[in-house]
This record gives structure tokens, sequence and C-alpha cells, in this order.
């Protein structure tokens, strides 16, 4: 059975890619990766603030960074246990190279178009094989327009192209008016690979000590749903590899996934709960899959139930939601 992949130029091995995160933060990690069948490793990511701000004033950041994504620094040893600089990334990504076959992508987190980008150029001589624009920015500013927040992310995108040549995948959110518009300039800017979608931690607020707190939860299945959705509605419509991230936590959902039409997709939560070795679940669940209906290759089941398939795939996305809408309220009683 064929589980190799295209993704981004990267001849992958199966489609599972460990996502940005802890487990990949120790040699002995990536060896263990590896040798459960991981395709890909994208290591945590390198933030702005790690790059432009000296380590005295770092912890700070780290702290701020906390409640921004799931692979930050939650999961992490605070400083000085944790080698935060820039300089032990880059020597990191050399002693990964040198311990494993498997690509290693680099990842960069940021917003600014400033003197970060250039750490992607020294990412790439350090041995990275491709990199991952992780790209936050939360526009609070009402004068700030929409058309601004895109050209930033695609100015951000076109300032590391400069600067590289390997394969660049940039991590985006969900939050977009016309994601489809958006997805399209990223490719045509030369994205390799659009990552759908990154989980934003949202604050809570503890009611005992009138505070606000990050509060970090990983991904469920149900969050699939919505990257699986979008991979559907652009596969085909870019030049880009679709890689899906978020709430994979079973060979089903990775076959739901390619069957979308993704070209790879991210784990992490899941191997979070069940540890590394469970990527050997998720591949013998993808290939019980594909035994079952039959399909000898990835790329035979890709995009098999993609919106491609459909005559009127905005008419189906009507009727789907009118149908799912109507057949709860038909199981529903009041008394």
């Amino acid at each position: 059975m064929d589980l190799t992949t295209d993704c981004m130029g990267l001849k992958l091995a199966t489609p599972l890619v460990v996502g940005a995160g802890p487990l990949g933060s120790e040699l002995s990690g990536l060896r263990r990766i590896e040798d459960s069948g991981g395709a890909a490793v994208v290591l945590w990511s390198l933030f702005e603030e790690q790059i432009s701000h000296d380590q005295d004033e770092l912890d700070f950041y780290l702290q701020y960074g906390t409640e921004r994504f799931p692979e930050s620094l939650t999961y992490f040893p605070r400083s000085p246990e944790y080698h935060t600089g820039p300089e032990e990334y880059l020597n990191y990504i050399s002693d990964a190279k040198k311990a494993v076959d498997i690509p290693i992508i680099a990842s960069l987190n940021g917003f600014s178009s400033g003197g970060w980008i250039s750490m992607a150029k020294q990412m790439q001589q350090a041995g990275a094989d491709a990199l991952e624009l992780n790209i936050y920015f939360l526009a609070t500013n009402p004068d700030i327009t929409s058309q601004q927040v895109e050209q930033a992310y695609i100015d951000a995108l076109l300032a590391v192209r400069r600067n590289v040549t390997v394969p660049v995948a940039i991590k985006l959110s969900p939050f977009f008016s016309a994601f489809a518009s958006l997805a399209r300039k990223l490719s045509e800017a030369g994205a390799d690979g659009l990552v759908l979608f990154n989980r934003f931690l949202q604050p809570d607020i503890d009611l005992a000590e009138l505070e606000v707190r990050p509060r970090l939860v990983l991904s469920n299945p149900a969050e699939s749903r919505l990257p699986m959705r979008w991979v559907g509605i652009l596969y085909g419509a870019t030049k880009s590899s679709l890689i899906a991230s978020s709430g994979l936590h079973s060979g089903q959902d990775v076959a739901k996934m390619i069957l979308a039409g993704a070209d790879a997709v991210q784990v992490c939560s899941i191997l979070l709960k069940e540890g590394i070795e469970h990527l050997k679940t998720l591949r013998a669940e993808l290939e019980e899959f594909m035994l079952l209906k039959q399909y000898d290759s990835l790329s035979q089941m890709k995009g098999v139930m993609s919106s491609r398939t459909l005559s009127e795939p905005a008419a189906f996305e009507r009727a789907n939601y009118m149908k799912t809408l109507s057949s709860f309220g038909r199981t529903m009683t009041f008394e």
C-alpha cells in the first residue's frame, strides 16, 4: 500500500507530519517520531521576540506568548532550563538533521516584516528542509482594515521568499472574511504550503481571583471539521500544498482530510495525550480504511470528496446547512 505523498515538493513516506510543539524539542523525541512513522517534524516556533530582544527581556515575552498558541511555551521548560535564543535554535536544526533522516521543518512565529525574517535564511543554512511561517496578529485597532491585515501577511511571506529557496508554508487562522481569496493570493506570492488552521488560544477569566489567565486546551476531533471543509474548498483552486491541522486524533480523521484534498496532515494534541508511538496507530487505522475501500495509494483517494466533485458547491453548502438544522430540530422534544 502506497502512503507516499508529495507535500511542498518534499517526498514524504506518509502524510503524517508532527506539528510544531514540544514533541520535537529533544533529539530522542525526533528519533522516536521517525521510528514510529512520522514523515516529517515541524520544530517548535522561534518567536519574533526571541530574535529582537536580548535574554533579559525574553522571559516577559515567553509569558506573553504562552496564551497565543497551543504549540507555544506552556509545555516547555522555563528559562534558563530551556535554550531560547536564535543561536540555540539554529544549532538544534543542525543537530536534528544529523539525528534523523526525515525532513526537519523550522518554524518562525511573528508578524512584522523586520529583522526576524532574515532568520529564515539562517534556518535554511542550518539545514532546515522547509520553513513554516506562523504569523500572529490580532487587529484590535478599528482603523486597521481587513485589506491591510491581508497585505501584511503577503508582505511577510514575500520577504521570507526573497531570503530562502527551500519550501515555505504559512500557517493560517480561519478568521478572514474572504479566506479563499487570501489563500490564492498567498499561493501566488510563493507559499508552497497552506497549513489549515492555527489554533489561537483564547484567554479565560478566573472568577475567584478576578484575573485573566491563559487556558491551554488540547484539540478535540470535532475541530477537524473546519480545516476539512476548507481543504475541500481549496483543493484544485490553489497551487500550494494543503496541510490539514487541528483535531486529527485518528486514522479515520486523516483519511477524511486526504479525501477532502489534503497533501499531508499535522498531528500534535493526540500525541501529547497518547504518546509519540500513537503514530503507528494512526497509520494502521489509515491503512485499514484504504484496504476497506480498496485504495492502493493516497493519490487514488486524494480529493475524491472535495468540492470539485460537486457541480454546485455553494448550493451544496446551503443545502447541507439547512438539512443539518432540520434534522437536529426533529430530534428535539419539548415538554
